[in-house]
Formats: C-alpha cells, sequence, structure tokens
C-alpha cells in the first residue's frame, strides 16, 4: 500500500513518472504540500528503481557518441540549450532519489531535497520553453546518462552521494555555466545567459545542501571530511578532475580552502 502523505512516498511516486512534463508538475505539487505541512516523514527503507522514469525520447547514449556541437547559428545554441535541459532533468530525479532511497535522516535533509527538486523542475521549464522559442523540444537531440550513472553507484550510501553528485557532477556545473553564458552572449541568445544566470545562483545553493549534508554525515561516523572527500575522489573519479575551477562560486557552496587545494591538485 502506498501512502502519499509520506514525502518519501510521494517522491517515490514522483520519481517513476516517465513524461517530463508531468514530473515536473507532480514534483511542484508534491512541494506545494511539504511547505504546507501536511506530509509525514517515514522511516521505511523503500525499494527504489535502479532507473528513474524517463521519455523515450531523448535518445540515451555515451558522451563519446553525442554529435558534436557545431557553433552554427541554428542548432549550434539549441544543442547546447537542449543539453542543460536533459542535466535539468536528470537533477530532478537526483532529488527525487535523494528523498525517496535515504532513511533516518533529519527532517531538514528531507526538505532541502525536496526544495532543489522544485528549483530543478523550474530550470527544467525555463529551458524548455526557450528551446520551443527556437523550434526545438526536451528530446528533440539524443543526451548521456552520465549524471544518472553515478547516481546508481552511490544509491548504497548517502555520504558517498552526497559527496559525488552534487560536490562533483552538480559542482562541474558553477564552473562551466560562465564560459556558457560568454558563449551565448556571443550568439546574441541573451534569454538563454538570463536563465544560466538564475540557475547558476540557485545551482550554489543546492552544491551548499550537498556540503550540509556530507559534512553532517561525517559528523556522525567521526570521520574527517577532507581526507574522506579524497579518498572517494581517488576510488571513484581515479583521481581525474578536470579544472578550471570557479572557485568563488564553489566557496559559496561550502567547499573549503583546503578542499580547493585538493581540487586544484587533482
Amino acid at each position: 500500500m502506498t501512502d502519499n502523505n509520506d514525502v518519501r512516498q510521494a517522491a517515490l511516486t514522483c520519481l517513476l513518472i516517465r513524461d517530463p512534463i508531468e514530473k515536473v508538475a507532480q514534483t511542484q505539487a508534491l512541494y506545494q504540500r511539504w511547505q504546507s505541512g501536511e506530509l509525514s516523514i517515514s522511516q521505511t527503507d523503500f525499494d527504489v528503481p535502479e532507473l528513474p522514469g524517463q521519455p523515450d525520447k531523448p535518445e540515451l547514449v555515451a558522451p563519446r557518441d553525442l554529435p558534436r556541437r557545431r557553433n552554427s547559428a541554428e542548432t549550434g545554441v539549441a544543442t547546447l540549450i537542449h543539453a542543460v535541459n536533459h542535466i535539468e532533468f536528470n537533477a530532478i530525479n537526483l532529488a527525487l532519489d535523494a528523498v525517496a532511497r535515504f532513511a533516518g535522516l533529519p527532517d531538514d535533509y528531507y526538505g532541502d531535497w525536496m526544495r532543489v527538486a522544485f528549483e530543478e523542475s523550474q530550470h527544467f521549464t525555463l529551458l524548455r520553453e526557450h528551446l520551443m522559442s527556437l523550434g526545438y523540444d526536451y528530446g528533440s537531440f539524443p543526451a548521456h546518462n552520465g549524471m544518472w550513472e553515478m547516481a546508481q553507484k552511490t544509491h548504497h550510501d548517502p555520504l558517498i552521494r552526497m559527496a559525488l553528485v552534487p560536490r562533483v557532477l552538480e559542482a562541474r556545473g558553477l564552473d562551466v555555466t560562465p564560459k556558457m553564458m560568454e558563449k551565448l552572449r556571443g550568439t546574441g541568445d541573451l534569454r538563454a545567459v538570463e536563465i544560466l544566470e538564475v540557475i547558476l545562483r540557485e545551482e550554489i545553493g543546492h552544491v551548499a545542501i550537498g556540503t550540509r549534508w556530507f559534512n553532517y554525515l561525517c559528523e556522525q561516523r567521526d570521520v574527517a571530511p577532507l581526507t574522506t572527500f579524497k579518498d572517494l575522489l581517488d576510488n571513484y573519479f581515479d583521481g581525474e578532475l578536470r579544472g578550471p575551477f570557479h572557485t568563488e562560486a564553489r566557496k559559496q557552496a561550502g567547499f573549503t580552502d583546503a578542499e580547493m587545494a585538493l581540487l586544484e591538485g587533482h
């Protein structure tokens, strides 16, 4: 029996929705219900599937098989917007998964990740609307599934999830977005630049939430955050992390000087 008055069960229901527009609508409705205080939080371990609900399109391919984004006036901008739109779709699923998958954390943890799911759904909508104004839609181009592969590798432990999804993959967005904005400014697509400004500002908050709960879980387990983060980077990324890093944005998101030195060293 499902209890849709339980935020974790309801997040799982949203996670499994395949249609992106329906997923966005249900996620936003769920966040409103959460904010109004009408949802409980169960401590049950749910059977959360390996894969979220996702549409038939975009076709998912290996990153190396993605067509190169030509910087043409026509599809160059659209393929870039589509790639970011796909990242935001994954980010909705990742936030919902963080709520549904991990039991026994403080109430604030679930509130934080519900807020992230809501904001990611807004980012998805902004980007999709812009894509449609260019004559395309979400699903018009192939995409890759790298973010979700890391979710699968970290599904057994919230500490590892917090370290590697928000603080590595999503933090990468903080690093690359300014350059993307510059490129879009060069094409004259100022609406896309405006949308990315909103996303960058809110993504700093999302990475900060990852930092908050990574540090919390390190404290609970009595392990040092810096050495734990270093070990996880070595184990999961084989020491391969590309800069340059957006140091100011990462510091706003809670990265310490020592962590930045660690990243620069990689």
